[in-house]
């Protein structure tokens, strides 16, 4: 008998995969957590029913999380990464010579292990001895952070649960704080056909915030529609610049660069429609 995973990632649409395994499936005090083993994606890390991250298509929203901001920084030393506890993005981050430390700051500590057990392609530079690991509230240590990182990369999952508050103007306005005077920060921020209202209002937080803000796109299959958002936050570095810098990649490079901030005309009358907010003080 076959065995199907569907995820509604509307409550109209919805992803179905064919499954080979169930390799893992508990609840951890913060959310539903499942590893399935699918014959189309590879390994499927699932939380609270909704798709975080696979084998066969990972490396384009690690990549392009952690990329635009690498290149567009022309000495990032210390990041840190908010979420993402199954490593995709600090795996991006250390492959730059310049990064002195990378630090993981996580909720859930079933994500970090789970992924070091089920997903090592992924996590595997979780290990490198400039990586710290955080089992803590990535808001709590933002607020405590006071001008120590070059960059801050936020890895949410969706706006519910216990990521609500990364989401919200204060946590980009602690996020200003902790970056240091040149700094940049990256967020996902979700589809533009499915999530246009979340994008409207969280451009605008960050535009409130930063003084260049900027939304960029990739192509993530097993993310609902396939179009995915970021929106950059700089203190003072154009984000679609990039210093080209080697380094090995599937997806990004100098022109997927500066294509991503190419944006569709629907995307541009999205952001032109975004409610403005009061210019918060940092």
């Amino acid at each position: 008998m076959e065995l199907w995973y569907t995820e509604k990632q509307t409550p109209h649409l919805g992803i179905t995969c064919l499954i080979k395994e169930t390799l893992c499936h508990f609840q951890t005090p913060y959310q539903d957590l499942a590893v399935i083993d699918t014959l189309q994606f590879g390994r499927m890390l699932v939380l609270d029913g909704m798709v975080q991250t696979t084998e066969r298509d990972e490396f384009v929203y690690h990549e392009m999380l952690a990329h635009i901001a690498m290149q567009a920084h022309p000495n990032p030393r210390h990041v840190l990464v908010v979420g993402g506890g199954d490593g995709g993005v600090i795996r991006e981050v250390i492959k730059y010579d310049s990064v002195e430390s990378a630090t993981l700051v996580e909720i859930d500590e079933a994500v970090i292990e789970v992924s070091k057990k089920y997903l090592p392609t992924i996590s595997a530079g979780l290990t490198d001895p400039r990586v710290t690991v955080l089992v803590t509230d990535g808001i709590e240590h933002v607020r405590n952070a006071i001008g120590k990182y070059d960059i801050i990369l936020v890895d949410s999952t969706e706006p519910v649960g216990p990521a609500i508050g990364l989401f919200s103007a204060e946590f980009y306005a602690n996020i200003y704080r902790a970056l240091k005077k040149d700094g940049i920060f990256v967020a996902q921020t979700e589809s533009p056909f499915f999530n246009r209202d979340l994008i409207q209002s969280t451009f605008a937080r960050i535009g409130s915030v930063f003084p260049l803000t900027k939304l960029y796109l990739a192509s993530v299959p097993t993310y609902p529609s396939g179009l995915w958002s970021f929106t950059v936050g700089s203190k003072c570095y154009e984000p679609e610049d990039t210093h080209r810098k080697t380094v090995s990649t599937k997806y990004y490079n100098a022109g997927v660069h500066q294509g991503s901030f190419r944006l569709p005309g629907f995307v541009r009358e999205l952001l032109e429609g975004s409610p403005r907010e009061a210019q918060i003080n940092v």
